[in-house]
């Protein structure tokens, strides 16, 4: 009787291409009958049909099923949808799935939406997924695995459109992900959609909305690696902005639960953003990574929370390993021989030299400042020389390699003065990392001499000071020294040596003798170490100090193309620096405490008096206009009033 009905509807779909019923079949009305009534055949699968080993084997009979009849009547009753009509097709399947049940174990769902994706057109592909996307919104407050059997699904459609045409709402598709990861976070910390359940029912949503939240983060993967590169960057920079920081406009809310809310949209949005950034493939760095996408990357890089800082390195890591690497250096080690690592090294391009002089500065300074941090672990350690080593192949020319190796010996010196205060495995982990470093960068540079002093350095430590070598210090039990304050100048790098090696070579001698100092002229607000009165003091004096000498050199200079694009490179690089330094100084005024302001000012204005004071002695007045015309136009000669200069301002206005 089934089979006849569904025979029954096969006719009537096939009569529609040519029959005045065409226009009436994708009514509402129509559609909610007919295709329930096909997903039912559908989700009733014979038992004898089950049994069969496979569809060629099958006897006739039971090729005639009516799961297979139904099948096919769907296929090509959405193969002839328009335009118009996939909204009526689609509507009752949802309705359907929701009144059985059937997103939870996902299984018929996820069949039934790959049946719909490879039967309608292509270019439709994107009014599903726009249905889903509804449909999940619709279902915010259903429980965590029907949410989560919603996004599978979607995820699977998103595989089969992959033709790159999801539409013109790809923003939105990601919008509405996020803003479901965020009501799924806000979900787990209250344990329940309305605030009213017990805490008896907590664990069982903290669990359930993590395997949601999981499956949204592999959707938004799965649905970027679908689309064109230009489109990848546009929805990672949508991501980030997404990301509550300090500095950004996004809300960051106070209180216990406010920080936990904040923690962990962060590290969502940063998994979210990992999953895009892994298939993400872009040949020119200055495209990939943006100034304003890497600003808040970097400053997301300065926070506390160490999960947050290592998912930073990662993003950082897969968007600089172009050739597949990264991989090669997951285990810190001195290696005698890199070339078993079979590196694929190119040659540094145009764009990532003006990449480096762009940002090069900026991803030292975060390197050396993450390396200082206590709560590193060895994950950290492991990224942090992935880091440093995909930078010396990737993006490295001369002057890059100098200034790498100038950072590392810099972060050897953290751990040999140890201002900080790091633990005995934080000091010895920043050895390890320097040396493992040093001993891959001599042998990549090819310097005889340099590879010499570096293997003699590595020696010493084997015989003298193991616990200062990657091997003893990144296993599971880490062999560590309280000893480190006593050790002899034999286990150490010296940056002299390898100046005084390099330099023979044809390398900038000069730059490698001078240590390496982070540059404090872009921000340090979500740095500990300095207070945000120090940091803008230090970045007037820099800037007060660098601008005078660019006006100078400017003139002299021979314009040529390459002086042209360093001017828009500079340029674009001190307007950044300036709206960095204004909105700091509106958010020192908006959060900092009353008396540091106060205090601050203070100091500022006493300062300033004093300047005014000697400017206003050496101030002569201003010669009277020959025409006579200001003493006619005020009715009295100027010198009955006092100037404005020589006026004595109290304090408070003068800041």
């Amino acid at each position: 009787i089934r089979m006849s009905g569904i025979k029954g509807l096969q006719g009537v779909v096939r009569k529609t291409v040519n029959d005045e019923l065409q226009a009436n079949i994708w009514d509402p009305q129509h559609m909610d009958k007919i295709v329930p009534s096909l997903l039912f055949n559908l989700q009733h699968v014979e038992e004898a049909e089950s049994r069969s080993p496979s569809p060629l084997q099958a006897t006739e009979k039971e090729k005639e099923s009516p799961t297979e009849l139904a099948e096919r009547c769907l296929r090509e009753l959405l193969g002839r949808a328009a335009y118009g009509n996939i909204k009526n097709a689609i509507k009752p399947v949802l309705i359907h799935l929701d009144n059985h049940s059937l997103w939870e174990p996902k299984i018929f769902a996820t069949c039934c939406f790959r049946i719909i994706m490879y039967s309608i057109q292509p270019q439709h592909s994107h009014l599903v997924i726009q249905q889903l996307l509804g449909h999940l919104d619709a279902n915010s407050k259903s429980a965590a695995t029907v949410r989560a059997g919603i996004v599978e699904v979607l995820s699977e459609a998103a595989v089969i459109a992959a033709s790159g045409s999801v539409g013109p709402t790809v923003l939105e598709v990601f919008n509405t992900l996020l803003r479901q990861l965020r009501l799924s976070i806000d979900y787990a910390l209250t344990g329940s959609y309305d605030c009213t359940a017990g805490v008896s029912t907590k664990i069982i949503k903290e669990h359930e909305e993590r395997m949601f939240q999981e499956a949204v983060i592999k959707t938004i993967g799965s649905f970027a690696s679908t689309l064109p590169t230009y489109q990848q960057s546009e929805v990672m920079v949508f991501i980030m902005n997404k990301v509550p920081l300090p500095s950004s406009q996004q809300p960051i809310e106070a209180g216990k639960a406010g920080e936990n809310r904040n923690r962990l949209t962060q590290i969502m949005l940063l998994k979210s953003l990992l999953q895009v950034s892994v298939g993400f493939q872009c040949s020119n760095m200055l495209t990939a990574l943006p100034s304003a996408f890497l600003d808040r990357l970097l400053s997301a890089a300065l926070m506390e929370d160490a999960e947050i800082r290592l998912f930073v390195l990662e993003i950082l890591i897969s968007f600089i390993d172009r050739h597949g690497n990264r991989q090669k250096f997951s285990t810190i080690s001195t290696i005698s021989d890199i070339s078993v690592l079979k590196l694929k090294v190119d040659k540094c391009s145009r764009q990532d030299t003006v990449f480096m002089k762009k940002h090069g500065q900026q991803l030292y300074r975060h390197i050396y400042l993450i390396c200082k941090e206590e709560s590193n672990v060895q994950a950290h350690y492991e990224a942090l020389y992935s880091m440093l080593m995909l930078i010396s192949i990737e993006l490295a020319n001369e002057e890059v390699v100098v200034d790498l190796i100038r950072l590392v010996l810099a972060v050897q010196e953290i751990a040999q003065i140890n201002e900080d205060n790091l633990t005995a495995y934080n000091r010895c982990a920043l050895f390890a990392l320097s040396a493992a470093y040093l001993n891959l960068i001599s042998q990549l540079t090819t310097v005889p001499t340099f590879c010499q002093h570096i293997h003699e350095v590595i020696q010493m430590r084997q015989k003298e000071a193991p616990y200062l070598l990657p091997e003893d210090v990144f296993v599971e039990r880490p062999r560590l020294s309280k000893s480190l304050d006593r050790l002899g100048p034999e286990v150490f790098f010296w940056q002299s040596k390898i100046s005084e090696v390099l330099g023979g070579s044809g390398y900038n001698s000069d730059r490698l003798s001078t240590p390496y100092i982070p540059q404090l002229t872009d921000e340090d607000r979500l740095s500990k170490r300095k207070s945000i009165g120090e940091t803008i003091s230090l970045q007037v004096e820099v800037e007060s100090r660098n601008s005078p000498e660019r006006e100078q050199r400017a003139p002299a200079e021979e314009i040529t193309y390459e002086t042209l694009k360093k001017a828009i490179v500079d340029s674009v690089a001190v307007e950044e620096q300036e709206r960095e330094r204004r909105r700091q100084v509106v958010e020192k005024f908006q959060k900092a405490p009353f008396e540091e302001i106060a205090a601050h000012c203070g100091a500022r204005a006493t300062l300033l008096q004093s300047k005014l004071n000697q400017i206003f002695e050496i101030t002569i007045r201003p010669p009277p206009s020959p025409s006579g015309t200001i003493t006619a136009a005020y009715g009295q000669p100027q010198n009955h009033s006092i100037p404005v200069y020589e006026m004595k301002f109290p304090d408070l206005c003068v800041y």
